[in-house]
């Protein structure tokens, strides 16, 4: 299975976070850098799987999925309040001056977390490798491609114009996994601050 990009990144992130940021933080700092390890630590628990190192398993792919969901949407959000920047937060102050942005970004997690626990049951698509999402999507993977930022899919979508998690669910659990990490990636590119 082809490894990516998003996956290396949002499994080097939760350990990053973990072992550094954790330091010093309280309240809901705290609470925020919990949640992306928590979500870290999904994406390191099915990284074998995506990589073709280890057998696939619907049911560890389900808990991945519910895992990104509880700390999708309003959850993800409300760690955010106005304020709530500066160390030891690596949030970057683009969190709340692109407050719409943002929150799009959290409601999409919470979407494709919920297709790709519909999709944990398809298992993987075929042994020539995974299936590039974007590529389902009718153009590159990632965002600024695919249908929230206004490219053609092959599939349906919803009033504004994101992928429906019940076409996600039809998906290889792969692609979906590929999908729902990208938008981790996307929202770590544009409001986590690297570490120096």
């Amino acid at each position: 299975m082809r490894k990516t990009t998003s996956l290396a990144a949002i499994a080097a992130t939760g350990t990053a976070v973990a072992a550094f940021a954790h330091s010093g933080a309280t309240g809901i700092v705290k609470e925020r850098m919990d949640a992306m390890v928590a979500m870290g630590d999904a994406v390191k628990s099915v990284a074998p799987m995506m990589r073709g190192e280890a057998a696939y398993d619907a049911d560890l792919m389900r808990e991945a999925a519910r895992t990104f969901r509880a700390h999708s949407g309003d959850a993800l959000t409300e760690l955010f309040p106005e304020g709530s920047g500066g160390a030891p937060s690596e949030a970057k102050d683009a969190v709340w001056s692109e407050w719409d942005r943002f929150t799009a970004l959290a409601e999409q997690l919470g979407i494709y977390a919920e297709g790709l626990e519909g999709a944990a049951g398809n298992g993987l698509a075929g042994a020539g490798g995974s299936m590039d999402a974007g590529a389902m999507m009718g153009g590159s993977s990632g965002m600024g491609s695919g249908s929230m930022m206004g490219g053609s899919t092959m599939m349906g979508t919803d009033a504004s114009g994101m992928m429906r998690a019940a076409d996600i669910a039809a998906m290889p659990a792969d692609a979906a996994f590929n999908m729902t990490t990208q938008v981790c990636s996307a929202c770590h590119t544009r409001f986590r601050a690297e570490d120096d």
